[in-house]
């Protein structure tokens, strides 16, 4: 089994509930990471909409978006410093403007933020890259161009830093939706996966430095298809491929519990047997930390450490 070396960390609460940690509980939750062989932390996005993980002078100006109580960003490089962990800072989504067609306002807005994380958090130890938080599945909304102009100018910005992209498979998978067939199914199968993103990566091979597929949505009958396609495709272009092996469960009508021990083993085998060179997860603080809000991802935690040949118990002190 690939163990799983990187995680998100979501702070904005988008669609999953916040933990409300306090600062010691961050410290204690960066401490546990290191423990159990997290080496990356990956802030899935500075700000949504106007909710920010930083007192960013140009959103709130721009934006009317609220200055939050705490600058977790600079806490999250503290404790990564603290702690030898890689930080990549997620950039902004507004959730308007580049879902409407208007990919440009997007990126000028994520160029501003770039400048102004660079100059306030670039000299920072543990800063070792960005992530574009604009997540697609197939080719749409100015994708390409989107990810070029944003990436290229992290690039132009902080020089041989990483930039990181995770879309999902928008592949023949849908839970809760019976069908007697694939076509029956919304979504794209592998042949049509494979070439929308032949296209995509090989628009964006030269400024994107390493894809992390989501891969919830490839169902279990075809994960293993879909996952293969991702590492030829990311060889073919040039980019690192990792997998994001999702932590939390798509096939129950909860949206979304930890997911089942066997699932996760199910595809962090997945995808050690394609070849990707890393594991990282949405999310470990909420889904599988034995400081999660969830009695279930404690227990996730647990049965993952006995696979993974962890002591759990060392872990937790």
């Amino acid at each position: 089994m690939l163990k799983l070396t990187g995680t998100f960390i979501d702070e904005i609460s988008h669609d999953i509930p916040s933990q409300n940690f306090s600062a010691d509980d961050w410290a204690k939750e960066f401490a546990t990471m290191k423990a159990v062989g997290i080496d990356t932390v990956i802030m899935i996005r500075c700000g949504y909409q106007k909710w920010l993980t930083y007192p960013s002078k140009f959103l709130v100006e721009q934006r009317d978006a609220f200055t939050p109580p705490v600058d977790l960003v600079d806490m999250f490089l503290e404790l990564a410093e603290r702690n030898g962990i890689d930080f990549y800072f997620g950039l902004y989504d507004s959730g308007e403007y580049w879902l409407a067609g208007e990919y440009q306002k997007e990126v000028d807005l994520n160029r501003r933020v770039v400048d102004e994380v660079w100059s306030t958090y670039g000299d920072r130890a543990a800063f070792k890259g960005w992530y574009l938080s604009q997540e697609v599945g197939r080719k749409e909304h100015s994708i390409i161009e989107l990810y070029r102009q944003i990436a290229g100018h992290c690039k132009d910005v902080s020089g041989d830093l990483d930039t990181l992209i995770s879309p999902y498979i928008c592949g023949v998978y849908r839970p809760h939706i019976p069908a007697k067939s694939l076509e029956m199914q919304k979504g794209l199968l592998p042949d049509e996966h494979r070439e929308h993103w032949d296209e995509i990566l090989s628009g964006i091979g030269d400024m994107v430095d390493i894809v992390a597929f989501q891969d919830g949505g490839a169902g279990w009958d075809h994960l293993d298809e879909y996952l293969a396609i991702n590492k030829e495709l990311a060889d073919k272009h040039g980019l690192r491929c990792w997998s994001n092996t999702e932590s939390f469960d798509r096939d129950v009508w909860i949206q979304f519990p930890p997911i089942k021990f066997e699932k996760l083993m199910r595809k962090l085998n997945a995808a050690e047997t394609v070849g990707v060179e890393k594991a990282i997860t949405f999310e470990f603080s909420t889904f599988m930390s034995p400081n999660s809000c969830w009695p279930s991802g404690r227990n996730l935690f647990k049965r993952y450490c006995e696979q993974a040949g962890i002591d759990y118990r060392e872990t937790c002190e």
